[in-house]
C-alpha cells in the first residue's frame, strides 16, 4: 500500500512527521509532498532522514519531469492524505486550482482522498471555508475534522489538528479495511431524542451524536451499506450514508425496528430519552409565578425490543453511567440480550468531546479499556469487535 502524504503550511505541520511514522510502522509506503509554505515549518531533510526516501517539493525539477511525476504518483497511490490541510489547500482542491505539485497531484489522483484540516477557529468557521468543505465532502472525500482547544494563535475553539493516532487510524481504515464489511448492512443510531412539552419547550439530553456519526463513517469506510438513524444534531451529515432523521423516542423506535430485521450489525449509540411528558400541551404553557409539576412517563425501551427480536444480528449498545460503571453496564447487557456494551462514565465530560475513554464489555470476557482515544478510532475498534462476533456467529437453527 502506498500513501501520498501532502503537507501544507501550518504550525501543525510538524505532526505530519508522526503521521508518516505511524503509517510506516503499519507497513505503509509513504511519499511525502511538501508545499512551498510547508517548507517554512518543516524541512524536507527531516522527512527524508526518517523515511529513507526523497521528498517532493517542486513541480519543475528536471528529474521529475522526465517521468511526469505527479501522474506516476497519482497512479501508484491508494490514498492521497493531506495533513495538515490549510484553508488555502481546501480552496484550491474545491475550485480545481492546480498551481503547485500537490494541487496538480490532487486533480490527477483517482484514489481516495483524506483531509485533516487545521487552522484558526474563525477561518474554520468562515462561510467560504465551510462551502469548500461541503464541496469536497460531496465528492466523497473523507475528513478528520479539527478538534477544539487552545490554538497556536492563542485563541480557543475548533481548528486544532486532530490527534495523530486519530488521523493514522482513519488512514488505515481507508487503506486496509475498505472492503472488509462490503455487503454487510449496518444500522447505527446517534444523537439525542427530543420529547416535546409544548410548542416551544422540550426535554432532551446532552448527546452531540459524534460517537454514532463516527461509527457510521467508519462502517462506510469499510464498504458497509450503512443506515444512520439520528435525532436532532448540528453535525454535518456523513456522505455515502443513508440518513433517517427523527425527533422523539417513538419515531426513533419505529425507524429502527423497521430496519433491524435486515441488518447484520446494529450499533445503538443514540442517547434516547428515558422519560417524556405524559401529556403534550397544544399551546404554550404560560408562566404564572406558581410552581409547575410536570408528569412524566417512560419512553419505549428500544434496545430491549431489539434484544427480544434479535436473530442472527450482532447487537451493540451503549451505557452512559455516573456510578458502578462495569456492574451497571454488565447488567444492561444481560437484561437486554446484547452482544456487547460500550460503557463510559458521563461524569468525565464525554458529551460533545472529540476524545473519550470507554470500556468494551462482552459476555464472559474482561472489559477492554480504550483510554483517551479519538472517537473515530474508538469506532474502528467497536467495528473490529462486531466483525469478530459476526465471523463466529452461526446461523439460527430452524425449528419446524
Amino acid at each position: 500500500m502506498k500513501v501520498a502524504l501532502g503537507v501544507t503550511g501550518c504550525i501543525a505541520a510538524y505532526k505530519s512527521i508522526e503521521v508518516m511514522r505511524g503509517l510506516q510502522k503499519a507497513g505503509v509506503s509513504v511519499q511525502v509532498v511538501l508545499t512551498r509554505s510547508a517548507r517554512r515549518f518543516v524541512a524536507p531533510l527531516t522527512f527524508e532522514a526518517l523515511s529513507g526516501t526523497s521528498v517532493i517539493t517542486d513541480m519543475f525539477r528536471r528529474e521529475l519531469n522526465r517521468s511526469i511525476e505527479h501522474i506516476r504518483l497519482a497512479q501508484e497511490s491508494q490514498l492521497l492524505a493531506v495533513v495538515p490541510a490549510t484553508a488555502n489547500i481546501l480552496g484550491k482542491f474545491a475550485r480545481g486550482i492546480a498551481d503547485d505539485f500537490l494541487s496538480t497531484l490532487y486533480l490527477s489522483c483517482p484514489a481516495s482522498v483524506l483531509l485533516a484540516p487545521a487552522m484558526n477557529v474563525e477561518m474554520w468557521n468562515h462561510p467560504a471555508v465551510r462551502e469548500n468543505v461541503e464541496i469536497l465532502r460531496s465528492r466523497g472525500h473523507h475528513f478528520v475534522n479539527p478538534e477544539a482547544g487552545a490554538l497556536a494563535c492563542g485563541m480557543q475553539g475548533e481548528g486544532r489538528l486532530a490527534e495523530v493516532d486519530t488521523i493514522v487510524s482513519a488512514i488505515l481504515d481507508l487503506l486496509g479495511s475498505e472492503s472488509s464489511m462490503a455487503g454487510l448492512r449496518v444500522l447505527v443510531s446517534a444523537g439525542p431524542t427530543v420529547e416535546d412539552i409544548d410548542p416551544v419547550r422540550f426535554i432532551s439530553n446532552r448527546s452531540s451524536g459524534k460517537m454514532g456519526f463516527a461509527i457510521a463513517e467508519a462502517a462506510r469506510m469499510r464498504g458497509a451499506n450503512v443506515t444512520l438513524v439520528c435525532g436532532p444534531t448540528e453535525l454535518p451529515l456523513p456522505p455515502g450514508v443513508s440518513v433517517v432523521s427523527v425527533r422523539s423516542a417513538v419515531q426513533m423506535k419505529q425507524a429502527i425496528m423497521e430496519r433491524f430485521g435486515e441488518a447484520d450489525v446494529a450499533v445503538m449509540a443514540a442517547a434516547v430519552a428515558d422519560y417524556r411528558p405524559a401529556e403534550y400541551a397544544g399551546q404554550k404553557l404560560k408562566k404564572d409565578g406558581r410552581r409547575m409539576n410536570l408528569a412524566l412517563e417512560p419512553t419505549e425501551d428500544i434496545l430491549l425490543s431489539m434484544g427480544r427480536e434479535k436473530k442472527s444480528q450482532v447487537l451493540i449498545g451503549f451505557a452512559a453511567e455516573t456510578e458502578n460503571l462495569i456492574e451497571n453496564a454488565t447488567a444492561k447487557m444481560t437484561r437486554k440480550n446484547l452482544d456487547m456494551v460500550v460503557a463510559n462514565d458521563v461524569g468525565e465530560g464525554v458529551f460533545g468531546a472529540d476524545r473519550a475513554t470507554v470500556h468494551m464489555l462482552l459476555p464472559d470476557s474482561k472489559p477492554v479499556v480504550l483510554r483517551d482515544m479519538g472517537k473515530l478510532q474508538i469506532a474502528r475498534r467497536i467495528l473490529d469487535a462486531a466483525q469478530n462476533l459476526l465471523a463466529v456467529r452461526k446461523p439460527p437453527v430452524a425449528h419446524g
